[in-house]
């Protein structure tokens, strides 16, 4: 196994790409074959017919043979399918090695909400934010539980589980591999609340008549049984009857069966993949604890799920085939409709209530594989420890995860004990809100269970609350102030509950006057430390790195500093102790033509 993971997508990558080029061969030589052996079939369709050489029996080998040739094509055309998935598979894998994963992935943006106190504010999803570097998962079970762990911080006894399931899955390629060239490249339209709910939803007693179900099973018969009397005997009466019989079993019946069919319509569709996705993963054997027990829940007695989700998708697509022409005019008399209902209440009753444990495992162990991805992707990236003596945040070398490892600068924060509060002062430009995005997103991961971008980091665990993209809303008549202030009242209502919060402020209030802002910031950042929270307010207003000043030692100022020379800024971005000393605003407005 290799610990490269370029080197093993690369090997992989060049193999798969080799598989492609031999079912390609082989495609190319069972047409060839295909063609020769419909020749030898004229040519043999002559001898008999034309020349009456041989006898019409020798008509058949050509066909066994072309009917071989037919299956083998299948198989070669759906291997060499699987194998271009494959090929797809470690083409994106590379690209997000090389940074060029941006716009190629799934952006989540769905769980994206204005209202989550960090979500938007640290690029969670969207395109080029983190979910989409993240995210390989096949269903939107899956998508949906990693999406939960980014918006939800988890206890550390969970934390500490999915670490050990993670290591177990970093190396296993071949089980992300499976998954991933899994039926055709698109993601399962399964909607687990939905489907969860109807399999929990009350059954109807008519359904359940064993009796019914066997008069729909036989009035069919009985039907055909009449109509060969009247043909061949001129006996109608029969058929007529049973033509009455259907009919008023189909009345009897048609509400109930209405409801079924309703019910069953949106939320058990497209479950091809997800059949293909259990049966992969119940071949699969785990030993870390959290793995094993959602191996677990995969097993039942008797049928395993992956056969039976497969049964239910066969009666859904038995259903479908209503629309048919043929089946709306034989339909009704072969009680099509009645049937498919009466089997998709059985299967509910045996089936039904397993189904959110079912989906839920799934789920789970998807959200782990992208995070054992992202783990194995990124081998100098740790597991974050997790402290039980008080808040703290203390990571050593943090950098940002979506920005190119190759580029970025790490820096170090400290936060904890008689520590609160540090305010960045420096320039536009000079790296404070990607510091703020740096502190946040390796907190996010951290409290999700993945590794965090980070030589160490040391946490407690937090609710975090974040004012860095706060926006205007034309729709909603709301100024970029005011929008700020509420979330700043949001974050400092998280301080009621009962973990500690983790802030990050950005350019805290700069959409009021400096007056006013320097009263309203220290008031804000004393209210969250009074409460037990900690964080990082960023500036570039050097008046607000007076507050220090009233809150040591529970504050203290760290910049980041710039230079300018030869008509152009450059920045070190590096974490510097104490207040910037000089500002190159003026010296920038005037480098590109401003009179000032």
């Amino acid at each position: 196994m290799h610990s490269d993971p370029r080197s093993a997508y690369t090997e992989r990558l060049e193999a798969r790409r080799r598989a492609v080029a031999g079912h390609d061969q082989r495609h190319r030589t069972i047409g060839n074959l295909r063609l020769m052996v419909f020749i030898g079939a004229g040519v043999m369709a002559w001898l008999i017919w034309g020349r009456d050489a041989i006898g019409a029996l020798w008509l058949g080998l050509p066909a066994a043979v072309f009917v071989c040739l037919i299956v083998a094509h299948e198989r070669v055309l759906r291997a060499r399918r699987a194998a271009g998935r494959a090929v797809a598979h470690y083409e994106r894998a590379l690209a997000r090695l090389e940074g060029q994963w941006a716009g190629h992935g799934e952006t989540g943006e769905r769980f994206l909400d204005g209202s989550h106190p960090y979500a938007a504010d640290l690029d969670l999803f969207g395109q080029a934010s983190l979910f989409e570097l993240l995210s390989t998962a096949r269903t939107r079970m899956g998508e949906e539980t990693l999406a939960h762990w980014l918006l939800e911080s988890a206890e550390p006894a969970v934390l500490q589980a999915r670490h050990e399931a993670i290591a177990e899955l970093r190396p296993m390629l071949d089980l992300r591999e499976d998954l991933a060239v899994l039926g055709e490249d698109v993601r399962t339209g399964v909607h687990p609340a939905e489907l969860a709910a109807w399999g929990e939803g009350r059954r109807d007693a008519l359904l359940e008549s064993r009796l019914a179900r066997a008069v729909a099973l036989a009035m069919p018969c009985l039907v055909a049984v009449s109509a060969v009397l009247w043909g061949m005997e001129g006996w109608r009466d029969p058929f007529f009857a049973m033509l009455a019989a259907v009919a008023l079993f189909i009345a009897r019946y048609r509400r109930v069966v209405a409801r079924v069919v309703e019910a069953v319509d949106q939320p058990a569709h497209d479950l091809a993949l997800l059949e293909k996705v259990l049966a992969r993963l119940e071949r699969e054997q785990f030993t870390s604890a959290r793995l094993m027990e959602l191996r677990a829940a995969l097993d039942v007695t008797g049928l395993p799920p992956s056969a039976r989700i497969g049964k239910l998708n066969r009666l859904i697509e038995m259903l479908d085939s209503r629309d048919n022409p043929f089946m709306k005019v034989v339909g009704p008399l072969m009680l099509w409709t009645e049937q498919l209902a009466f089997a998709i209440e059985a299967w509910r009753t045996v089936s039904g209530t397993a189904l959110r444990r079912w989906l839920a495992a799934v789920g789970e162990i998807e959200a782990l594989c992208c995070l054992a991805a992202y783990a194995f992707e990124h081998p100098a990236d740790v597991f974050p420890e997790f402290a039980s003596d008080g808040a703290c945040f203390e990571g050593d070398e943090m950098a940002h995860p979506l920005l190119d490892a190759t580029r970025v600068v790490r820096n170090s924060v400290r936060l904890g004990g008689d520590l609160r509060v540090l305010i960045v002062s420096g320039s536009n430009m000079s790296g404070k809100s990607t510091l703020l995005r740096t502190v946040g997103i390796n907190a996010v991961l951290a409290q999700a269970g993945g590794p965090v971008c980070a030589r160490r980091l040391k946490l407690s665990r937090l609710a975090l609350g974040a004012s860095i993209r706060t926006m205007d809303s034309l729709q909603d008549g709301t100024s970029r102030f005011y929008a700020e202030i509420k979330r700043l009242h949001q974050i400092m209502e998280l301080t009621a509950g009962p973990l500690a919060v983790l802030f990050l402020l950005d350019e805290l209030l700069h959409g009021t006057n400096s007056h006013d802002r320097r009263i309203g910031a220290e008031a804000i950042v004393r209210g969250l430390v009074e409460r037990g929270a900690m964080g990082l307010v960023t500036t570039h207003d050097l008046a607000l790195a007076q507050v220090v000043e009233g809150l040591a030692p529970r504050a203290a100022n760290v910049h980041f500093e710039d230079q300018f020379e030869n008509g152009r800024m450059t920045f070190d971005y590096r974490l510097h102790a104490g207040v910037v000393e000089k500002s190159n605003a003026l010296e920038l407005m005037r480098s590109v033509g401003l009179e000032v």
